[in-house]
């Protein structure tokens, strides 16, 4: 966990949720009035968030009292209760807002990976996520594909070289840009997983014979000329799928013998979990 980059995300969103103050409750609630709550499951899933939770309630005022009972990576059902929180109500109303929508965005995609691991727990292939997140919550959401059981891919443009097939074109063919992702890490001292995408036969192929390459993505292939590529690749390159996979089809794909299936559906469309934190009398 790095607590540098979580305790970052979380004053931000504190400042732009709080402001100059919650007036609502500073008019209407005791400073010194105390309060209890319980944050309620209200829908099936996984839990994610527990972790993240705990740093948001200790940063809005390190007196609360957090007593938790289910942690990350729990299966949920409604009417569970995930923690107590316990100290000053304008505290515990001042976290609520921001403990929920995270919470609920992580539980969601949590669920979601667990879903899709369970679908193709027996094939041997890992799941990735994508850099299709939504910007300022890379981290957690990325975190959250890990509690539901999945792999992170990259964290961004600048932990891994993925030549693309934009990146291909504008650099004039796989071979060039394989020689030129080679040369810049050569010329620039650094040590970076080469991955390079291929969109038929002929253009895996061409990456067989350059060589160069860690990982070879095999893009919007069908399911039977995935099984002829990972045959020619022959184990020389790391595989990895992408493309046209839903959850309909994402067990036969898992049966092709590629290494690694890539979904940026894990993080970018996915439901939140209903969660709600209630005040317990």
């Amino acid at each position: 966990m790095d607590l540098i980059l979580i305790q970052n995300f979380i004053n931000q969103a504190l400042a732009e949720d709080v402001g100059d103050g919650d007036h609502t409750s500073l008019a209407t609630i005791p400073a010194e009035a105390q309060g209890k709550a319980k944050l309620l499951v209200k829908e099936a899933g996984v839990l994610a968030g527990v972790d993240l939770a705990l740093q948001i309630f200790t940063t809005v005022d390190p007196e609360l009292k957090v007593d938790v009972l289910l942690k990350d990576g729990a299966h949920i059902q409604p009417g569970d209760i995930v923690l107590y929180a316990e100290g000053r109500a304008q505290s515990i109303l001042k976290a609520e807002r921001l403990v929920l929508n995270c919470m609920q965005r992580m539980s969601g995609i949590a669920t979601k990976t667990n879903q899709i691991i369970q679908l193709v727990k027996d094939s041997g292939v890992k799941l990735l996520d994508t850099r299709k997140t939504t910007p300022g919550m890379r981290y957690l959401e990325k975190w959250a594909v890990r509690i539901g059981g999945g792999v992170n891919h990259r964290f961004g443009l600048y932990d891994m070289i993925l030549i693309k097939d934009n990146h291909v074109d504008y650099a004039g063919g796989i071979k060039q840009a394989i020689k030129e992702a080679r040369q810049y890490l050569i010329n620039h001292n650094r040590k970076l997983q080469i991955e390079i995408e291929v969109r038929n036969l002929k253009e895996l192929q061409e990456v067989i014979d350059e060589g160069g390459a860690d990982r070879i993505l095999l893009d919007n292939f069908s399911i039977d000329q995935l099984k002829e590529a990972v045959k020619l690749v022959n184990k020389r390159f790391i595989t990895e799928a992408s493309g046209g996979i839903t959850l309909e089809n994402i067990a036969e794909y898992a049966t092709t013998g590629v290494d690694y299936i890539s979904s940026g559906a894990l993080t970018h469309s996915v439901k939140s979990l209903d969660l709600s934190l209630k005040a317990v009398s």
